[in-house]
């Protein structure tokens, strides 16, 4: 009891200890559970439209695409400015995606299956269809048959590791075709729905015309800008400040970088020059006499041998007359060249024989190999089915084995290769004339950076760096060594390069992370070393008016020039006194209307245009400013459609505007669409 009453008594106390630890276990728990939040939020790689765009999911959407090109282009490899493009267009299609779908939304639009169904496999697909080359026959055209196997084929089950992996390659590509296909068709009923609000009228058709009906033939005199002295005219602070207040939107800017840089090229050093001539004439004896050529030239040669037929078109164009010169015989071997870094000799592996340059070849697949005797009967008797036209195909153009049997093959034979557990079968349905041909082996070497070269270098530019650690001393030490230091201006986060650089988007990444006067260290950007310097950092916000006083001195100058030139032409009522005060020739201008783009030999000036237009026959213009001096205009003579538009017209013009639209408007209102959702894009973090 003693105990309880003590526990009792101290009530409050133990209250707020308890209070405290409850506390201290729900913001533990909080700060646990909302751990994976936190970690989920810094994987984002941007919001669109409210919506967080996971890494994941942009990964995944890269590596279709990506898949995509392979296809397309018949590469697995791909330079940076490709790998670029692709996490560009990714990034693209999900903006347009989430910001088309929220604006259909609210508009109560939508693709349904039917549509996409008729846009991508129907009897007139979507040209995004009918562009792919899988889908087309040997002329370039689309070919709906072609598609439709493609599809049928992407149903078979597969046992083969290697013919699964192609299948999910055609699965892939076919469904980023499709999406893109939805995608662009959403723009499509989109801004359709747009330029049939916002398309021209009759009212508009008649303002049009109305603005070619009437013309004026005019005289003018002007004085240029130029022929002012800026001394004549002040330009103070407060003007600058009061046109940069009045300007200060147009100066909005996202954060950038500014940086310096030097280089240091990766090029041989004379020691490889005389390690790579070296290397080739040890090798020279062996290359001449062996029996087994191809191994000693693919075991060293940078040109491997592959038993290629050459002719005078294909052979490189430094052998061509030596390899196919009159009594030339198997064995014989050129002296050592060298040209554009590259020591190289060839030798004759066969020559004295013709073939063709090319085979025209009808193909088709059969899954079961058991069928061939039965499709060969067929093919003797002319019966051809689903054979496909392959056209005129070179030897290099077709896979080794096929090649072989091709040009070695009699013409109208048939012949089969293997694929998994099928045949393709061939038929050769015509060969070319056959020309001379040879086979050459060419040892190779061309000379590159040593290890010994690349540290050296390497080296030389680290030292660079240990020796500057601010601007000022990187800036003499780069002029102690007479090094060239190189400006790029306007780093934005997400460029991909920085000027020519190949692979310098991790330069961009450092430039976003240093502090300004910052060093970087050394950055390998292909066959050059850079060491930057952090110029100047700018952050999201405006220009300041420092930035941009050139640009508004240039205007206020001129609107200076524009005051003094109209104030000596006041009271001025003739063209000839006006040319007088100006110093200028009187020149013509004629058939100016509404729409003309220029005024005569003045050049681009829309508001000297309007003014002439607006003037009576005969009537003196006052000084008009334009934008590249100040104009008196005389009319002297001016005529006016008498009739009104037919509305044959008004029609027809309707349809021109409504072309001029259709060009414009739809990029137009994307990009509003775009501007208008709330887009954060954070892939600079990533890549």
């Amino acid at each position: 009891m003693a105990s309880l009453q003590r526990i009792r008594s101290h009530g409050a106390l133990l209250l707020i200890i308890v209070g405290l630890a409850m506390l201290a276990f729900i913001l533990g728990d909080f700060m646990n559970s909302g751990s994976s939040f936190f970690n989920r939020s810094r994987e984002n790689v941007g919001v669109i439209a409210g919506e967080n765009i996971h890494i994941t999911d942009f990964e995944n959407a890269r590596e279709q695409l990506t898949e995509v090109y392979k296809i397309e282009s018949g590469r697995n490899d791909f330079d940076e400015e490709t790998q670029a493009n692709i996490n560009n267009q990714v990034w693209q299609m999900m903006v347009a995606e989430h910001t088309l779908s929220a604006e259909l939304q609210k508009a109560g639009m939508t693709v349904t299956d039917e549509e996409l169904s008729e846009l991508c496999i129907g009897e007139n697909p979507h040209q995004l269809i009918r562009q792919r080359r899988a889908f087309s026959d040997q002329s370039g055209q689309f070919n709906r048959i072609a598609l439709i196997q493609f599809l049928a084929s992407l149903e078979q089950a597969i046992e083969d590791p290697e013919q699964a992996q192609n299948m999910r390659q055609a699965q892939t590509y076919w469904m980023y075709w499709e999406n893109a296909v939805r995608l662009t068709y959403m723009q499509e009923k989109y801004t359709d729905l747009l330029q049939e609000l916002l398309g021209a009228n009759n009212l508009d058709a008649i303002e049009a015309i109305n603005a070619s009906a009437t013309s004026v033939n005019t005289q003018f005199v002007n004085k240029p800008y130029f022929a002012v002295a800026d001394s004549l005219v002040k330009v103070g602070n407060a003007d600058l400040k009061r046109l940069y207040t009045h300007k200060k939107e147009q100066y909005k800017e996202e954060a950038n970088r500014s940086i310096n840089y030097i280089v240091f090229d990766i090029v041989p050093s004379e020691q490889d020059f005389e390690d790579a001539e070296k290397w080739i004439n040890g090798l020279k004896d062996e290359f001449t006499t062996t029996d087994d050529i191809a191994g000693v030239t693919n075991s060293n040669s940078d040109i491997l041998y592959t038993a290629q037929n050459f002719s005078a078109s294909t052979i490189p164009a430094e052998y061509k007359d030596w390899a196919f010169q009159k009594g030339r015989k198997a064995g014989d071997v050129t002296e050592i060249s060298f040209e554009d870094n590259t020591y190289a000799m060839a030798r004759i592996v066969e020559c004295g024989y013709t073939l063709p340059d090319s085979v025209q070849l009808r193909y088709t697949l059969l899954p079961d190999a058991a069928q061939f005797d039965s499709l060969q009967a067929a093919w003797k008797k002319g019966q051809f089915g689903e054979a496909q036209e392959l056209g005129w195909l070179t030897e290099t153009a077709l896979p080794k084995e096929m090649a072989e049997k091709a040009f070695s093959g009699q013409k109208s034979s048939i012949f089969s290769v293997a694929y998994g557990t099928g045949l393709q079968v061939l038929q050769i349905m015509d060969k070319a004339v056959a020309t001379p041909k040879v086979k050459l082996a060419v040892l190779s070497r061309t000379v590159t950076p040593s290890s010994k070269t690349y540290a050296a270098l390497y080296n030389e530019a680290k030292q660079f760096v240990v020796n500057c650690t601010t601007e000022d001393k990187f800036n003499e030490a780069a002029e102690e060594k007479n090094l060239t230091v190189i400006p790029a201006y306007n780093l934005q986060k997400n460029a991909n390069k920085v000027n020519d650089l190949k692979q310098s988007r991790p330069i961009v990444r450092w430039a976003f992370k240093a502090k300004e006067g910052a060093v970087s260290d050394v950055f390998e950007c292909g066959e050059q070393f850079v060491v930057a310097v952090l110029d100047e950092v700018r952050e999201d916000g405006y220009r300041t008016i420092n930035d941009v006083e050139g640009e508004l001195r240039a205007e206020l100058l001129k609107d200076k020039k524009a005051e003094l030139i109209i104030n000596d032409l006041k009271g001025t009522c003739a063209l000839e006194d006006a040319a007088e005060i100006l110093g200028s020739e009187i020149q013509t201008a004629d058939n100016i209307t509404l729409s003309s783009y220029r005024f005569g030999a003045a050049g681009v000036e829309p508001a000297v245009v309007g003014a002439a237009v607006a003037l009576e026959q005969n009537e003196l213009s006052a000084p008009v400013k334009g934008q590249n001096g100040v104009y008196v205009v005389l009319a002297t003579e001016k005529s006016t459609a008498a009739t009104e538009p037919t509305e044959e017209e008004i029609n027809r013009r309707i349809q021109q505007l409504g072309s001029r639209y259709s060009y414009s408007l739809p990029y137009q209102l994307i990009q509003l669409v775009e501007e208008k959702a709330d887009v954060t894009d954070n892939r600079a973090n990533f890549y």
